[in-house]
């Protein structure tokens, strides 16, 4: 069963069993809310509706930080509300729909394909959601995927960092971007230049300011061993799936040497 904790007075996670997923929610006026990356099985998405039903919250914008399917689902009990994500991310939901539907039914059978990946690329000069709650910026980059984007909420420091700076997860690279490991320094830099008080990773647990320090920092030495071909001392390897990917990204950046 999901259960919503609260991060900061506006902002409050749900943390899934599969990946140990987060969703983020972000309280508007008069009861709104903004809802960031819902997921994961379709129970757990009908159960986020329903705590925040309980809660007295109803979404009125969603947003998908990136085009992988487990960023880009909805159901009918959140609402027939504007779900954003960047220009690019949207136009990837739409090229690769094929193939992000067949890893939705594989991984989390049971998503009502109709809602699945409908994404409205994000218009506007000032790279922001337009809602009625807390301002909410939008860091987009090529880390990691396509159009992937970070919210972030100057008003509490809040990072709502997409598939980045997580305490369990190295860095996961783009490979097929022309130097997926600079995009990736790229957006720590971003991410760094910002006054962050907490972060919320994708995948992994939120972190207070130091913790974000120390995971900019952590995947930063883990980026910089890749690219020197060096063996990193990274505690996020011990799992096994992870060292795997290891080892498939520094063969990519071998190959390309």
């Amino acid at each position: 069963m999901r259960r919503l904790t609260q991060v900061t007075a506006d902002v409050l996670v749900a943390t899934a069993q599969k990946y140990t997923t987060t969703s983020t929610v972000v309280r508007g006026h008069g009861g709104g809310c903004l809802v960031i990356d819902p997921a994961v099985s379709p129970d757990e998405v009908a159960g986020l509706a329903a705590d925040l039903a309980g809660l007295g919250l109803r979404p009125v914008a969603g947003f998908a930080t990136h085009p992988h399917w487990d960023h880009l689902l909805w159901s009918r009990d959140l609402g027939d509300v504007p779900r954003y994500a960047s220009a690019l991310a949207a136009a990837v939901s739409v090229r690769e729909r094929d193939g992000l539907i067949e890893g939705v039914q594989q991984s989390a059978p049971g998503h009502d394909l109709d809602l699945f990946a409908r994404v409205t690329p994000l218009a506007g000069p000032g790279r922001q959601i337009a809602w009625a709650g807390p301002e909410a910026l939008v860091i987009t980059h090529q880390g990691h995927a396509p159009g992937h984007s970070a919210v972030f909420l100057p008003g509490d420091g809040t990072l709502v960092a997409g598939d980045m700076c997580s305490d369990i997860e190295i860095p996961l690279l783009d490979t097929d971007q022309a130097d997926p490991a600079g995009d990736y320094l790229a957006a720590l830099d971003l991410f760094a230049a910002l006054p962050v008080e907490r972060v919320i990773p994708g995948h992994g647990h939120a972190g207070d300011a130091a913790e974000f320090r120390r995971r900019i920092d952590a995947d930063r030495r883990y980026l910089d061993a890749l690219i020197r071909r060096g063996e990193p001392d990274d505690p996020r390897l011990a799992a096994e799936w992870l060292a795997a990917e290891h080892r498939r990204q520094s063969a990519y950046l071998s190959g390309r040497a």
